[in-house]
């Protein structure tokens, strides 16, 4: 059994992950921005499960709250094996590529959150010499795109910060994995017409499962994105600056 700790505890993908692992008899801590929320994800996890679901109502984008609720988390709920971030906005493009106001809450909730939480996780871990850290970035971290460019910039921001953490973590016996997922059907995607590549978050809380277990450093979810954006790298600027998505 193992205790593994969900930011974002009801986002769509967040939420599907903690289902498979409260199957597997896990023990669960949920931090979210809604306690009605929590408590449903809570006795649905009990219902599949887990051994034992503790919540945490928390605003994510305030950052001088984590590393203390983390220490709460730890007094109440115990040592944490697996902690996987998995919270953030996607704008509309089109809506806040001439407002910095917006841009600047898109950036703070999807690069600085994450910068703030990753940091209070490795300082935790480092010093339990053992753990997972889990953090979802996108594949719009690859390469800016004039459709999701703002967007794109934050995850790319996030997934630095991931990557460059792996090393930093490494000799302390403590794995980092970076989650890049492609197009997931969700209420964030919702304003998007679907196509034959969104993928369901079922899907991807299996892999990210599956990812952890196996100690994956970069996974691209599902699996054909890594093709589709290793593609998307290689086109030449004078042509992809032309295109259209």
């Amino acid at each position: 059994m193992k205790t593994i700790l969900i930011v974002g505890a009801y986002s769509s993908i967040a939420e599907e992950t903690a289902k498979v692992y409260a199957a597997q008899g896990n023990r669960l801590i949920l931090w979210g921005r809604s306690e009605d929320r929590l408590k449903s994800v809570q006795q649905n996890l009990k219902v599949l499960g887990a051994d034992d679901v503790h919540w945490f109502e928390i605003d994510l984008n305030n950052c001088a709250d984590h590393a203390p609720l983390l220490e709460k988390t730890i007094q109440k709920a115990g040592n944490i094996d697996i902690a996987l971030v998995a919270h953030g906005t996607l704008p509309d493009q089109s809506a806040v590529e001439s407002d910095f106001s917006v841009i600047e809450e898109v950036i703070h909730t999807n690069f600085l959150t994450y910068a703030s939480l990753l940091t209070a996780l490795a300082n935790y871990l480092e010093k339990q010499k053992r753990g997972t850290i889990a953090a979802i970035s996108s594949v719009a971290a690859d390469r800016g795109r004039k459709s999701n460019y703002i967007y794109g910039a934050a995850k790319a921001g996030a997934s630095t910060f991931i990557d460059g953490l792996r090393g930093r973590m490494a000799s302390f016996g403590v794995h980092v994995v970076n989650i890049k997922p492609g197009m997931v059907d969700t209420p964030m995607t919702a304003h998007l017409e679907k196509g034959a590549l969104f993928a369901q978050p079922k899907v991807i809380a299996t892999g990210i499962v599956s990812a952890i277990s196996k100690k994956k450093h970069t996974v691209y979810l599902p699996g054909y994105w890594r093709l589709i954006m290793f593609i998307t790298r290689s086109i030449p600027e004078f042509i992809f600056k032309k295109t259209n998505f």
